[in-house]
């Protein structure tokens, strides 16, 4: 028999009595509990795996900032969770964030910002405003809702990225766009869901098929530290995908 761990958000529950008076505790809101229970499947980081990783590679957090870093990622993370968890825009950690939970069960120390995926059909141009209301500054703002949509913040001196992913018939993908010179790009990634995971003591979401993911970004040597990396170069999934038209530049590569 297969047993899935399953993570909800804390519900009220009712009594109720089944055949002979055999009495069952069930959601008040059983609607929610069902339409939130086909997204609910908890994953861990694993443990084993991190272990492994820092034995190769021991941490060096005094080194470079690495502690400070951390501790205001980690600032940066609950925040723009908090926003995203008040508009219910379901987001999952992406691109770095995600390698450190899937490789170390940690954030990169070296690492210079923070990665947040949110599926396109879930934008809402409140975050913006809400983002400001939270403290965050923002950066930048590329391409458009029909196309390469990405949003950059600030706080504490790190940069909170939410990059927009659209999905076709065999694939996922988010766009990535050169300010200076207006060229695009692409990021493929295989199709994937979302499952629920603890990380840096917060509940959030990763691709539950998280090591095709990550390879998808990141090739077959994930595992090993890599501290200098071109986002329009190195990951193995990325493709130019054109230059935005002159006209439209002004509305597609906006730079706070």
């Amino acid at each position: 028999m297969c047993v899935c761990v399953c993570a909800f958000e804390r519900f009220d529950t009712r009594q109720v009595h089944l055949d002979f008076g055999t009495p069952l505790l069930v959601p008040n809101d059983t609607q929610q509990f069902l339409s939130d229970f086909p997204s609910s499947r908890f994953i861990e980081c694993n443990i084993g795996r991190a272990q492994h990783f820092f034995q190769a590679y021991p941490p060096n957090l005094d080194g470079g900032g690495g502690a400070a870093f951390v501790v205001n990622a980690t600032k940066v993370l609950r925040f723009g969770r908090s926003v995203l968890d008040e508009l219910d825009i379901p987001f999952w950690i992406s691109s770095g964030t995600c390698l450190g939970w899937f490789r170390q069960c940690s954030i990169i120390p070296h690492s210079k910002d923070v990665d947040f995926g949110i599926f396109i059909k879930d934008f809402n141009e409140d975050i913006v405003m809400h983002m400001l209301l939270k403290g965050f500054k923002l950066k930048h703002r590329f391409g458009k809702e029909s196309d390469s949509l990405e949003l950059s913040f600030v706080l504490d001196d790190i940069k909170l990225d939410f990059f927009f992913f659209y999905e076709e018939e065999g694939y996922m993908w988010n766009g990535g766009t050169q300010a200076r010179t207006g060229k695009k790009f692409k990021y493929i990634f295989p199709k994937f869901s979302l499952c629920w995971t603890e990380f840096v003591g917060l509940r959030v979401r990763v691709p539950c098929q998280t090591q095709s993911y990550i390879e998808a970004n990141y090739g077959l040597m994930w595992d090993t530290p890599v501290k200098q990396w071109d986002w329009k170069g190195s990951p193995p999934n990325v493709r130019e995908n054109g230059k935005w038209d002159e006209a439209e530049l002004s509305k597609v590569v906006q730079v706070y």
